[in-house]
């Protein structure tokens, strides 16, 4: 159906980035490599025929509902005319073919780009392009947000260019407070049924979408999705079909604790080639950052690479504008950083600024073994849950000016999967790297934790005190700790008290002088902490959501303020000698 290939357009697009004629962020850039190189691969083929009818479909039939150009021009009633990067993704998701079958190479794709880039239209007419593709297989494709108004937005759009092209005859369509679909039976030219289209638009609700069925899902504004299952239970939806497609398009965020972060961290690990995975398209649009998460927002430069439309939907003097406001203004900063330059970042109130932390924990890359060969003195925290919550234990140490933290989470199994949904908590993630023990015990077992400062012992970690509230221990884990030869120390939770290592943490990571083995788990913790200065400048920190957890960095403050504590008694007892 299309008057051309757009192969030669997809192609010049991946050349042009790679030769560096046009300015993109480093993944879009890895992006065009990884397209590159599959194009030269033995058991891929690149088909035309699938790409330029979606392609073709959508320059011909879809119109703009509203904006204008950059010159003023009104765009309402003109032809949607996709820009380079937007063919390059429609022809690496419905092009890659393996070798010698029907079956294509994408599976599923993440999209992640900055406001205004066309993004909703995109969604629309791509959601149109893919269900005339699919008619032959009863093509079943569902548009879906957190919201049902985001959802709607591109259902609108498909029914405002329907109506303009005088089409909607020929659909039925239903758009009330109960349903919002676009229905349509085809017949060849002999009356016979000939395929099928159904368009939905919905908002994502894990608890009633388990039975749903559909071979193409667009999930929108994923960074607004509150739990993992709102995306997965469309991208198991699809599960009959063998070309089956799960694309979640999206903008940054500034939960670094939400699915999405995570999605992303997981799809820049594949376009690096970090860990491989042959059915996820990955096209991640965003500014460069420097090693501690900065980014230089004022550059027009790194405003052209985090935005693909720059100079088309993006007008340069108001990105511009817009970026100085930011700089001058810090409570917009957060805002224009997720939005236009599509850099995630943390939660409004978090204290800690994460990147800080992992800039510093990447300076060094001690093993477990190494560590307990240092000989140096260790001290230990811990952070117990009343029956069947995160329980945290931490050892802290310092050598030659950097101060480690070695930490270790515990979590009854029994309630493990429920409050890894209810909270996004990723704790069987955690398991995997090594960094939680699940507890075979409906509550949270002391024998594991006393046995996990035992096991460090026993590697040779010289432990001279632990600190804990005795208010949260029980009965248990006092003298289970006393049994097992540690000197135990009952620290309050007092914030007067804790101020002191929670400060000494701080400065370690400003410093550049904090490691924490590159925990996943304390990072985590980390970045869920909120907290309000005091008089004397004292620290009172608590953690930012009710779901959220804390405990790890709790214990490692325990830890903190034991090595302290012990460090100034050795001071004045070398002074008074």
């Amino acid at each position: 159906m299309a008057a051309k290939s757009y192969k030669d357009v997809a192609l010049q697009y991946a050349q042009d980035v790679t030769a560096g004629k046009i300015i993109c962020g480093k993944e879009v850039l890895l992006a065009c490599i990884r397209f590159s190189k599959d194009c030269k691969r033995d058991d891929l083929e690149l088909r035309t025929k699938e790409p330029d009818f979606v392609i073709g479909i959508i320059e011909r039939i879809m119109v703009h509902k509203q904006g204008e150009a950059l010159d003023g021009t009104p765009l309402t009633n003109t032809p949607l005319l996709l820009q380079p990067w937007q063919i390059f993704i429609v022809y690496n998701l419905l092009g890659f073919y393996y070798r010698g079958t029907n079956v294509r190479r994408y599976k599923e794709a993440f999209i992640f780009i900055p406001r205004k880039n066309g993004k909703t239209l995109f969604v629309a007419a791509l959601a149109f392009g893919l269900a005339l593709l699919e008619r032959r297989s009863g093509a079943k494709i569902y548009i879906v947000a957190a919201s049902l108004d985001q959802a709607c937005q591109s259902f609108e759009d498909i029914l405002y260019t329907l109506r303009y092209r005088q089409m909607i005859e020929d659909f039925r369509v239903r758009d009330n407070n109960a349903e919002h679909s676009i229905k349509c039976e085809f017949e060849d030219e002999d009356g016979q049924p000939s395929g099928s289209i159904e368009m939905r638009a919905l908002a994502s609700n894990p608890d009633a979408q388990d039975s749903f069925n559909c071979n193409i899902a667009i999930a929108d504004e994923v960074h607004a999705f509150k739990k993992a299952a709102q995306y997965n239970r469309f991208k198991e939806a699809g599960k009959a079909y063998t070309n089956k497609l799960m694309i979640g398009i999206t903008t940054a965020g500034d939960d670094i604790n939400s699915f999405c972060y995570r999605r992303l961290d997981y799809a820049v690990k594949v376009v690096t080639e970090t860990v491989k995975d042959d059915s996820l398209f990955v096209f991640v649009s965003r500014a460069d950052t420097d090693d501690k998460g900065n980014c230089d927002f004022t550059s027009a430069i790194q405003q052209q690479k985090a935005n693909p439309s720059y100079g088309v939907t993006i007008r340069p003097s108001d990105i511009m504008n817009d970026a100085l406001q930011a700089q001058n203004d810090p409570q917009q900063r957060k805002d224009f950083l997720s939005r236009s330059m599509n850099i995630y970042t943390s939660a409004m109130k978090a204290w800690f600024d994460i990147e800080e932390f992992r800039a510093s924990d990447q300076k060094y890359n001690w093993k477990l073994q190494e560590l307990a060969k240092l000989g140096i003195d260790w001290y230990g925290g811990a952070d117990l849950s009343r029956l069947y919550d995160l329980t945290a234990a931490a050892l802290y140490g310092k050598y030659n000016d950097v101060d480690i933290i070695i930490t270790h989470a515990f979590f009854p199994v029994v309630m493990a999967a429920r409050k890894a949904d209810e909270d996004n908590i990723p704790l069987f993630g955690w398991k995997d790297d090594g960094w939680l023990t699940m507890c075979n015990s409906p509550t949270v077992n002391i024998s594991d934790i006393v046995h996990w400062f035992i096991t460090m012992r026993r590697m040779g970690f010289r432990i001279r005190q632990v600190g804990h509230d005795r208010k949260f221990a029980g009965e248990e884990y006092f003298p289970a700790m006393r049994k097992a030869g540690f000197k135990i120390v009952d620290q309050p939770q007092y914030y007067y008290l804790k101020s002191q290592g929670f400060r000494h943490i701080e400065k370690a990571a400003k410093d550049g002088k904090l490691y924490y083995l590159h925990s996943d788990a304390y990072e985590y913790c980390v970045s869920n902490v909120r907290a309000i200065e005091k008089t004397d400048d004292a620290v009172q920190y608590e953690k930012i959501q009710p779901e959220h957890r804390i405990d790890l960095f709790d214990a490692s403050v325990f830890a903190c303020v034991r090595m302290l504590d012990g460090a100034a008694k050795q001071k004045n007892l070398n002074e008074w000698f």
